[in-house]
């Protein structure tokens, strides 16, 4: 049996291997109820490219991939629609998708041209502040921020979920995630925290937006939105420093680091302390995957 000093070095060793590790924000996964007409929302009004497509009709279920850039590269939204499901329950802890563009009021106006997609929040400065944003809804009722900012290589800039308790957020995804803080402000005119965590600068890569609402430690998570998936250069080593943090943090290992069956793409996945699920994907087998 490990003494105790041996036992804390090799948390230690454990927990050195996120600070290590090259991870990147893949993809985010939701279930939509009609695919054509989300695809077209997303590509006439957001401006986005479908990526790939695949049909898998033994599971009854078909994928969709869209975004500014390839995936070997850039961040994508994957849709799952599944044979027969019309509608979803968008629960209440999801908050919304982000989109850079230089010309918030421009992209505002195309989306209003739209049959299949509405402004809900006209364009204009954020309050208390100068940023220009404005708020898209598509046909799910899946929220999407508008953000006005200088030309950047991730326009699909942020996924924003809400959470009980932002410390313990914070400390969870900077620990078994080796996320950064890249920003935290305090709104309390608006009773509202929110942190931006990531990998790179905000206006390089897609960061977690999440949103601590004073006095609110609960949300339903719903059944639209999935996942995360993030790349990993080792799943097995990340697997162990997740479940080192679930253990003082909350959240729990779904399934264990392996090769999914069929694919032999290297996964494991989680819950966070709020029940937000993540999946950690091998790097290498997820680039063979595309090519």
């Amino acid at each position: 049996m490990a003494t105790g000093s041996e036992a804390g070095k090799s948390a230690e060793a454990v927990l050195e291997w996120p600070k290590q590790d090259k991870k990147r924000m893949l993809h985010a996964v939701y279930r939509v109820g009609d695919l054509e007409k989300t695809i077209k929302c997303y590509t006439e009004c957001f401006g986005m490219k479908l990526l790939r497509k695949r049909d898998v009709p033994e599971e009854k279920y078909t994928n969709a991939f869209l975004g500014f850039g390839p995936e070997d590269t850039n961040f994508a939204l994957e849709l799952t629609y599944n044979y027969g499901v019309d509608k979803y329950d968008l629960g209440e802890g999801f908050g919304h998708f982000a989109i850079a563009t230089e010309d918030v009021y421009k992209l505002a106006e195309k989306i209003k041209s739209s049959p299949d997609c509405k402004i809900t929040r006209e364009p204009g400065p954020v309050k208390g502040g100068s940023t220009v944003i404005a708020f898209a809804q598509d046909p799910d009722g899946y929220m999407f921020e508008l953000i006005q900012r200088g030309p950047t290589p991730e326009p699909l800039c942020q996924v924003m979920l809400r959470v009980g308790d932002l410390d313990r957020s914070i400390s969870f995804y900077e620990k078994a995630l080796g996320m950064k803080v890249l920003r935290k402000k305090d709104v309390p005119q608006y009773k509202y925290t929110i942190a931006m965590l990531g990998y790179a600068d905000e206006d390089k890569t897609t960061v977690l937006e999440l949103t601590y609402n004073y006095g609110v430690t609960q949300y339903s998570t719903g059944s639209a939105y999935a996942q995360v998936a993030i790349g990993t250069d080792d799943v097995y080593k990340s697997a162990e420093a997740v479940e080192l943090v679930t253990k003082e943090l909350g959240g729990k290992i779904l399934r264990q680091p392996g090769p999914l069956p069929g694919l032999n793409t290297k996964i494991t996945s989680f819950l966070d302390p709020d029940g937000w699920k993540v999946v950690l994907v091998d790097h290498a087998d997820f680039l063979k995957e595309l090519h």
